[in-house]
């Protein structure tokens, strides 16, 4: 299946921190904010899982606060070193066996994002990286990591197509309350 199944994902957040934000366009760090935050608060309404990662939090800092306050406090987070989030042994411990699709935010795009959704795919696992609320630093970088995933299978999709796939129908409970959100986006 090529599309996002809610009874089957997982929502995973990378790296999406205070010192890294400072690295990059802030037109492009807004876009990214606002798309995930959408993604977050959609995924609370429909009972999607969220998972999320930091890299070396002592020297890049938290999570962003505005990001922060959007994941609940149940979700499973990773600290980490390395690139891909695959390569921490906790990784596994947090991902959840029984969801076979994981859909991937944050930054940035040409090294955690490409390394961790290319780890995946290698796995098995399905999956979705959602360009409109990932990062780089170049837009140049951002492209050629969309490019290089899409060539290995990896579904490159946007927040809203991540969201309706969830909902499938107008009949969903939670139907309502996200085209709020959307109005509310403008």
């Amino acid at each position: 299946m090529f599309l996002c199944d809610l009874q089957n994902s997982k929502l995973l957040l990378v790296d999406i921190q205070e010192r890294l934000v400072s690295a990059m366009e802030p037109k492009v760090v807004a876009r990214m904010v606002e798309n995930t935050k959408f993604l977050l608060q959609s995924a609370a309404i429909v009972g999607a899982p969220v998972i999320y990662s930091e890299q070396y939090p002592k020297g890049l800092g938290s999570t962003l606060p505005e990001i922060k306050e959007h994941i609940p406090e149940s979700t499973g987070s990773l600290s980490k070193t390395c690139f891909s989030c695959t390569d921490s042994p906790d990784f596994n411990d947090i991902l959840d066996a029984d969801r076979n699709q994981v859909i991937i935010v944050g930054m940035e795009s040409h090294v955690c994002i490409l390394q961790t959704a290319m780890h995946l795919q290698g796995q098995g696992k399905q999956v979705f990286v959602v360009a409109d609320a990932c990062a780089a630093r170049s837009k140049h970088n951002h492209k050629n990591a969309m490019q290089r995933m899409a060539q290995a299978g990896v579904i490159i999709t946007n927040s809203e197509s991540v969201v309706f796939e969830w909902l499938r129908d107008t009949s969903h409970a939670g139907f309502r309350q996200i085209s709020t959100l959307l109005k509310e986006r403008g």
